[in-house]
C-alpha cells in the first residue's frame, strides 16, 4: 500500500532557539501497482483472440484393395495443367501423345473456361485434374490453380511432380512464344 512518512522527530516548539525539524519527503510504494500492471497484461493476453491458420481443404482418395488400382485414372476423364514461369499456363487432355499436338499453352484467365468445358464434357466420375508444377513456377500459381479447382467445385485432382518431355515440351512453348 502506499504509505507516507510525516514524522517530524519531537513535539511542538516553537521559539528564537529552536530548531525546526527536517521535513521529509512522501514516499509512494509502487509495488501494488506492478502487480495490477502484470495482471492487466495477462488479461489481455489470455483474452484476445490469435490469428487462426488458414488452410485449404483437400480431399484424399478413397484406399483400394490393390496397392497398383489407388491412382488409376481413365486417360479420357484427366486433364493436366502445368504451372511454368511468368504464370503460364499448359494443359493437355487425356495422355500426352508422343507428338505433342495436344499440349496448349494458356494464361490463368483462359483456364478456367478449359476446365468447366472438360467437366462438361466428361462423366463426373471419371473427371481428375492433374497439376504439375515446373521447376519455375511460383508458390502463388500453385495456390491459384488450387483456388480454380474450388471454383469450379472440382472433386478429384492431384499434385504431381512434372515429367521432363513435358518440362520440354514447356521449354520449347516458352522459347517460341519469345
Amino acid at each position: 500500500m502506499a504509505e507516507m512518512d510525516t514524522s517530524s522527530g519531537g513535539g511542538h516548539k516553537k521559539g528564537p532557539g529552536v530548531k525546526k525539524g527536517k521535513k521529509l519527503s512522501t514516499r509512494v510504494d509502487l509495488t501494488p501497482m506492478v502487480d495490477l500492471g502484470f495482471l492487466l497484461i495477462t488479461f489481455f493476453i489470455f483474452t484476445t483472440t490469435m490469428s487462426e491458420p488458414t488452410a485449404m481443404r483437400l480431399f484424399l482418395p478413397k484406399d483400394t484393395e490393390k496397392p497398383e488400382d489407388q491412382n488409376k485414372v481413365k486417360s479420357s476423364g484427366a486433364l493436366t495443367i502445368m504451372l511454368g514461369k511468368d504464370n503460364g499456363v499448359f494443359y493437355y487432355e487425356g495422355e500426352l501423345l508422343p507428338d505433342g499436338s495436344n499440349f496448349k499453352s494458356s494464361g490463368f484467365k483462359d483456364i478456367r473456361q478449359e476446365i468447366i468445358t472438360k467437366k462438361k464434357s466428361t462423366n463426373p466420375e471419371d473427371f481428375v485434374v492433374v497439376i504439375k508444377a515446373g521447376p519455375e513456377s511460383t508458390y502463388k500459381n500453385t495456390v491459384d490453380i488450387l483456388d480454380e479447382m474450388a471454383i469450379n467445385e472440382v472433386k478429384r485432382y492431384a499434385l504431381v511432380d512434372i515429367v521432363d518431355v513435358e518440362l520440354q515440351l514447356m521449354k520449347a512453348t516458352e522459347n517460341a512464344g519469345k
